[in-house]
């Protein structure tokens, strides 16, 4: 048998890599003799990085400028001339060293997401994968831009401090010491939401408050994007408030303004980045889960796309969750034959986050002896 562990991470409690290993060790214990394919996946948001290091890119630290200027070690990886790169570990709610509040959430920005992509270039890299997710700015990307080279303006032309909540000064953008290299590159931008740039769906309103940002401040970013939005349209022609550009604080809006980025599903552009229809192909079984099936993860997080492709290709899947919030009648109809949930093994939720590997062992074997 043929056993493909593909699970998300268990946030809070295990990485990708960490649950595909005690789920592996608990499918061991019912089939011993079993052939196990190990591959941790996510949705194009934080655990990109861990996805592509898993599937062998050279995984490299860069010293960047954090989300609130303080220096911050970013990770990023490379295979041949394809980089990966997640915007949270640089300019993410876990990168700001403190808890997020209306001050951070105005000041905080993407430049050190910015001076990763440079990394990138500086390596070779020539196709860059932009995984988006945890960010602790609202800058519509401006900061990232800043760092490679666009210079945005006030009206007296004095380069405007970084920061969302500036953006709103912006009068003008001055793009004439761009780097280069970005007219030869492929940005492909992984995105799992469909929220514009600006209103009431957009960046600073559903995702600001995430982030520490007030009402007051909300309002504020929201008119600082729209700022940027139009200035972006008239430097470049391009409409940059589409579906999606709203994801990690409107971060893809500058990359569509000035490059040829274009967005994709997180979940298909992490699929292929680690090849998974060719291990697929191969399984007789799939095991996968993450720390929350709910609602959300019916809309296509990636334990649910994944289940769907083995169920268009009539494998099993055989799902192992934190927490689980979805009917089994609903998880059928994605092809999971079966599914626990950590919770009700563990004597508290406290404990099974605290010794979720134990317990995700427990879960599996459980449920393949159950099969």
């Amino acid at each position: 048998m043929r056993i493909l562990i593909a699970p998300d991470k268990f946030k809070g409690s295990l990485t990708a890599a960490e649950a595909a290993e005690a789920m592996a060790e608990g499918a061991l214990g019912v089939y011993p003799e079993a052939e196990i394919l190990r591959v941790p996946i996510a949705d194009g948001g934080e655990g990109t990085l861990e996805a592509a290091v898993a599937a062998g890119f050279d995984e490299r630290i860069r010293a960047v400028t954090g989300p609130l200027i303080k220096p911050v070690g970013a990770a990023w990886a490379i295979s041949g001339t394809t980089a990966v790169i997640e915007t949270a570990q640089a300019s993410g709610l876990a990168a700001l060293g403190q808890e997020p509040d209306a001050e951070t959430a105005g000041r905080a920005h993407s430049y050190g997401a910015g001076q990763l992509i440079a990394a990138a270039l500086d390596a070779g890299a020539t196709e860059i994968i932009l995984g988006l997710g945890g960010s602790a700015m609202t800058d519509g990307g401006s900061g990232a831009l800043r760092a490679l080279g666009l210079r945005p303006l006030d009206a007296s032309g004095n380069v405007v401090p970084l920061g969302g909540a500036h953006l709103k000064d912006v009068a003008s953008v001055d793009a004439s010491a761009l780097d280069p290299r970005l007219a030869g590159a492929t940005l492909r931008i992984a995105v799992d939401v469909r929220n514009p740039l600006t209103g009431p769906e957009g960046a600073a309103h559903i995702f600001g408050p995430q982030k520490g940002a007030d009402p007051e401040l909300v309002e504020a970013l929201d008119a600082g994007l729209r700022t940027w939005a139009r200035l972006l349209a008239e430097a470049t022609g391009r409409n940059v408030d589409v579906p999606g550009a709203g994801a990690a604080g409107g971060f893809p809006a500058a990359f569509l303004a000035y490059t040829d980025a274009r967005l994709e599903s997180g979940f298909d552009l992490v699929a292929e980045l680690v090849g998974l229809d060719a291990r697929l192909a191969l399984a007789d079984l799939v095991i996968t889960g993450e720390g929350s099936l709910d609602g959300q993860s019916l809309t296509g997080k990636a334990p649910i796309a994944l289940a769907d492709r083995a169920r268009d290709r009539g494998i099993p899947v055989v799902a192992v969750a934190g927490r689980l919030l979805a009917t089994p009648e609903q998880l059928a109809e994605h092809g999971i034959e079966t599914a626990g949930a950590l919770v009700d093994l563990a004597p508290s939720p406290a404990e099974a986050i605290a010794e979720g590997a134990q317990y995700v062992r427990r879960a599996v074997a459980e449920l393949l002896e159950g099969a």
